[in-house]
């Protein structure tokens, strides 16, 4: 499975940008996909998750009401809405695959990672 995430940028604080990660290749199972950044120097942390059937989300207490996950079974496309964007939001954005059908905010859950894109909000 080969997973591709876009929509990254710059933006100012209190604004909004949407990513989007589409995943290729052998997506036949229905597994949750998840949202996780690293900020420069910093461990890489869950942001989000959403489980097959786009019923279950589990969100990180940093982000809750701000960012919104979704997904699209048919296009094999999972999204990551943020708004009211902050500085400490900044860091590389990387989507992936679960291994389980239920979302989880643990990373060694999931089997699959995307390179990245990057969101850079400024002050």
């Amino acid at each position: 499975v080969q997973l591709q995430a876009s929509g990254g940028g710059l933006v100012q604080a209190g604004g909004s940008l949407g990513l989007s990660c589409a995943a290729s290749g052998r997506t036949s199972s229905k597994t949750a996909m998840g949202w996780f950044r690293q900020a420069s120097g910093k461990e890489r942390e869950f942001v989000a998750a959403i489980s097959w059937s786009g019923h279950s989300t589990v969100y990180a207490d940093s982000v809750k009401g701000r960012f919104t996950i979704s997904r699209d079974n048919a296009k094999n496309t999972v999204y990551l809405q943020m708004n009211d964007l902050k500085p400490e939001d900044t860091a590389v954005y990387h989507c992936a695959v679960s291994r389980w059908y239920s979302g989880s905010s643990d990373k060694n859950d999931y089997r699959y990672w995307g390179q990245g894109t990057q969101v850079t909000v400024s002050s």
